[in-house]
């Protein structure tokens, strides 16, 4: 695996990548890599004949008194599970490679990227839309993986994507989970041991309330009882429990077409997200 910190170098490497004709996926990380990760490694390694990741902190997508210096970055393991998995360059960045000095340009996405963690982090979605344009450009992915956790995430790439005419293919990854159902996060391991096992009051009180749903539940009830089940479980505050289209993510209110189901709550210090799919039979 071939180690890139500056731009020389990484487009040297990708322009040697592509030298013979085949194809560059690339994975998109902040790092403290986990199985949910190498899920995308492993669907990369499926739709492209070279694999990039990258690993980036980036602090523009980090609101005041959210954890950024606190984020793990355990550069030694991270770099040695990519290179187990197979990927062919890791792009790891300083901030100032990334934001050189007198850096004065964001990309703001309208429409999905309002509302739900919008609403809670904001411009956030400003920061990832901004650094995922540099790397699209820094890199110049044939495709790109993303996990389909952080869904109003991907809803925001893909509309990036398309309205800057990029010529790559985004694809969403399903999320992976804990035996419990937990959805795998880096910020689990802020979590305590009790913390960790009320937890799985999250994915539950989902699966339950797409259920209740999909039997024809009214939409207003079924997310209130969800929101008393993650409070009761001990999450404070919830943020949100909607229900959202699956491609526009505008907040749905009945079951027509495929929708979304998506969660923000904390748990002590710890703000979870999660979301499944809700479609009609």
């Amino acid at each position: 695996m071939q180690l890139a910190r500056t731009l020389e170098t990484l487009r040297k490497t990708v322009a040697t990548l592509k030298s013979d004709g085949g194809t560059l996926a690339l994975v998109p990380t902040m790092g403290a890599l986990h199985e949910g990760h190498m899920a995308l490694v492993a669907r990369a390694h499926e739709v492209a004949d070279h694999v990039a990741a990258s690993i980036f902190v980036n602090p523009t997508q980090f609101g005041e008194g959210e954890d950024l210096d606190a984020y793990p970055r355990p550069e030694a393991e991270d770099c040695a599970k990519l290179d187990a998995a197979g990927c062919d360059l890791l792009w790891m960045p300083l901030p100032s490679e990334v934001y050189p000095q007198g850096f004065s340009t964001t990309v703001r996405v309208e429409g999905v990227s309002g509302g739900l963690c919008g609403d809670a982090r904001p411009g956030h979605f400003d920061g990832v839309a901004t650094v995922v344009a540099k790397l699209f450009n820094q890199v110049m992915p044939d495709v790109a993986l993303f996990g389909e956790k952080d869904y109003q995430q991907l809803a925001v790439i893909r509309r990036m994507a398309c309205d800057l005419d990029f010529s790559l293919d985004i694809v969403g990854v399903p999320t992976v989970r804990e035996a419990d159902g937990l959805a795998l996060s880096s910020r689990n391991a802020y979590l305590s041991d009790d913390q960790r096992q009320r937890a799985a009051a999250l994915p539950k009180a989902l699966s339950e309330a797409a259920d209740t749903i999909i039997a024809g539940g009214d939409v207003g009830v079924t997310l209130d009882t969800a929101i008393a089940k993650l409070e009761a479980a001990g999450f404070t505050p919830v943020d949100y429990v909607e229900l959202r289209d699956a491609d526009s993510l505008v907040p749905v209110t009945r079951l027509e077409r495929p929708a979304r189901l998506l969660a923000a709550a904390r748990i002590g210090r710890t703000r979870l997200i999660d979301n499944i799919a809700v479609v009609p039979v």
